[in-house]
């Protein structure tokens, strides 16, 4: 009897510990789920060197004073502190070009490949509690292009490298396989480029994630494009474009600018002198008028008061003498005075006396 009693006992525990089993894998299975396989959210951004970048932190709460950004790069075996309780460092790297979104994001201007890695948003219960959340990864992938050659000109064969920077967790190949990340080169119309055709040479590296394109450029390859892609899962991620200028087209160019500026500031000075010179003239025609006005009006004789005046004497005869009769004198005098310019000159005054003798017959 006692020994149904413990084995009985015995299969109660063992239902027990397998339930637990079953809840714990339940547990796991639900933290798979909502996390990922490391307990871990983890996102990849792409981006181009030069543009400006926004890092989610998908466990934000709605106050940001409780979070943390941390950042690993390839230069550094241990993560590095950014952002603390929900502000900058002030000894952190990129220090001017990080800020804090609203939703707690980590924004990153002038992105440069310096700026590859993974990324770490973290909540945390004060400065010693411990962690509200699971973390947030990010890993931030960064593309360039480079050319092989400074100078560029017709008949010049020129190789263009594309690199994806990417956090060192494995290959390329790794990568490419885990997460579908896959680079090429297309043209101007964004049709693929491939080792077909015959004009280019397409070729990779899967340990550093390069695809090169090597070709001979031709007279009509000024101002074409090239653009590098890279996809996840066949969805265009982030490109870069390269757009040919040939050295001899931009001498040419410069030139011909250099000759429109020239002929533009002789126009202008020519304006200008023309234009002194038509201001210089109107200035002497004018002169030249005030002083001939000035000149007839000093030559105007201009008389002001002018006298009159008449003396009459005249005589009875007497009738006992027959005697010819005459004509007393009669004197007619006038005054006059003139003025010479603005001045009045009172010694021109002038008088005349004019004497008429009339005979009359007998």
């Amino acid at each position: 009897m006692m020994l149904k009693k413990e084995r009985l006992k015995g299969r109660q525990k063992e239902k027990m510990v397998d339930e637990c089993h079953l809840c714990l894998l339940g547990l796991i299975a639900l933290s798979s789920l909502l996390t990922g396989s490391s307990g871990v959210n983890h996102t990849h951004v792409f981006i181009s060197s030069g543009e400006h970048v926004r890092l989610p932190c998908n466990n934000a709460l709605h106050d940001c004073t409780s979070t943390t950004w941390n950042y690993n790069g390839f230069r550094h075996s241990a993560a590095i502190e950014l952002i603390a309780g929900g502000k900058k460092k002030k000894n952190a790297e990129r220090h001017e070009r990080l800020s804090l979104g609203s939703d707690c994001s980590l924004n990153i201007n002038n992105i440069s490949t310096e700026d590859y890695g993974s990324y770490i948003c973290q909540l945390w219960t004060g400065e010693t509690g411990p962690k509200q959340r699971p973390d947030a990864r990010v890993y931030l992938h960064v593309l360039q292009v480079s050319s092989s050659q400074t100078e560029i000109s017709a008949g010049l064969s020129v190789t263009l490298f594309c690199q994806l920077y990417s956090h060192p967790r494995g290959s390329c190949d790794d990568l490419i396989r885990s997460e579908g990340i896959q680079l090429f080169w297309v043209n101007q119309a964004g049709v693929k480029l491939t080792r077909s055709d015959s004009r280019y040479q397409i070729s990779s590296s899967s340990d550093h994630c390069i695809i090169t394109l090597t070709t001979t450029l031709l007279n009509e390859d000024h101002n074409r494009e090239w653009r590098c892609e890279v996809t996840q899962r066949d969805q265009v991620q982030t490109s870069v474009t390269y757009t040919v200028k040939s050295s001899a087209q931009a001498d040419s160019a410069t030139a011909l600018t250099s000759t429109e500026e020239i002929v533009t500031v002789i126009v202008v000075c020519a304006s200008f002198v023309l234009l002194l010179l038509a201001l210089i003239l109107w200035m002497m025609i004018r002169k030249k008028r005030s002083g001939v006005r000035r000149a007839t009006d000093d030559s105007v004789e201009q008389t002001d008061d002018v006298t009159y005046t008449e003396v009459t004497a005249f005589s009875k005869n007497r009738a006992k003498k027959n005697k010819v009769h005459c004509d007393d004198k009669v004197t007619y005098a006038s005054i006059g005075g003139a003025k010479a310019g603005a001045q009045e000159d009172c010694s021109q005054l002038y008088a005349s006396v004019t004497k008429n003798r009339h005979k009359s017959g007998k």
